[in-house]
């Protein structure tokens, strides 16, 4: 809880932003790649490599969205969490 409040924090657009997708993007991303260092041990859980797969479809969709509707801040969002497209 306290790792996502602190995404939460520093991707908000104003004082009680809780859901743009700032926010969304960054806090999928954390969440993606604490499954990743998860999978990295544990290959054969595929329940979670099914998870991990939707959790970076959702990001894609709302990288997307992003893209489409504001590209600066889908410029500064893909380099502050450097993701690469």
């Amino acid at each position: 809880m306290e790792s996502k409040a602190k995404t939460i924090e520093g991707y908000r657009l104003h004082e009680k932003d809780t859901g743009s997708s700032d926010v969304q993007i960054a806090i999928l991303t954390e969440r993606i790649n604490h499954l990743t260092e998860h999978l990295q041990k544990f290959a054969k859980d595929n329940s979670s490599r099914r998870g991990l797969l939707l959790m970076v479809a959702q990001r894609r969709k709302l990288l997307d969205y992003l893209h489409r509707t504001d590209a600066p801040r889908y410029q500064a969002i893909i380099k502050k969490l450097k993701i690469r497209r």
